[in-house]
């Protein structure tokens, strides 16, 4: 996928996104943020210009900067449907090249650690629990991914955000309402990432990173 492909699959995207949120402006809302635990599978590299190699990928969550997630969710009460919603999702998801990576690929540095991002429409089902203030609940979407490439090898450097390609998200959890507007939530989520990119000396760099998260966050409603 060439650049001006990726910046036309993005914007649509975001285009469509946004469109879709107006429409449910009537709904209950929730804005969400979190954090969590994110770790990444090994996953095949292909590059164009020299033999293919195997990344280990490691999360590191809480280094800088940090693993987190913000979220933006429609509960259509008014539309007659109070447990189906449309979340808006962004997740600073990231991996960072083991050092056996590194030998094995003889590059110096491999990494998307300014981010993985990725951008996602998902939908939600929510089970609330009778006589209880759990709210068990479970949703997936698709969207794109933003990744910040970062290479280092011995043809040259790359350090810039790309639009990667598609991604999609799994997710189950539940929530427990402290009061009216306030709740608290645990969640698995797990995103499958197509990422193709540019790097140095016109070379292109073909990966499917998948991110497995633990995440625990807070939302308000209103």
């Amino acid at each position: 996928m060439n650049t001006k492909l990726r910046i036309l699959f993005g914007t649509t995207a975001v285009a469509s996104i946004l469109a879709l949120s107006a429409s449910l402006a009537n709904a209950e809302m929730a804005i969400s943020v979190y954090g969590g635990v994110q770790s990444a599978p090994h996953s095949d590299v292909e590059v164009s210009d020299q033999p293919d190699f195997t990344a280990g990928w490691e999360g590191r969550s809480f280094e800088m900067p940090p693993y987190y997630g913000v979220r933006g969710t429609w509960w259509m009460e008014e539309l007659g449907q109070p447990n189906i919603g449309v979340s808006l999702d962004f997740t600073h998801a990231k991996v960072y090249a083991n050092k056996s990576t590194l030998a094995e690929a003889g590059w110096d540095h491999f990494e998307f650690s300014d981010g993985i991002n990725l951008l996602t429409l998902n939908a939600l089902y929510r089970m609330p629990i009778e006589g209880t203030k759990f709210v068990p609940y479970v949703g997936a979407g698709v969207g794109i991914n933003i990744p910040h490439v970062e290479v280092t090898r011995a043809s040259g450097t790359t350090f810039d955000y790309q639009v990667g390609g598609a991604t999609v998200q799994a997710q189950a959890g539940v929530a427990y309402d402290f009061t009216k507007n306030w709740s608290g939530f645990v969640e698995y989520k797990g995103n499958y990432s197509w990422v193709d990119v540019d790097i140095d000396s016109g070379a292109t760099l073909k990966t499917d990173v998948m991110t497995n998260a633990v995440n625990a966050g807070i939302s308000y409603r209103f």
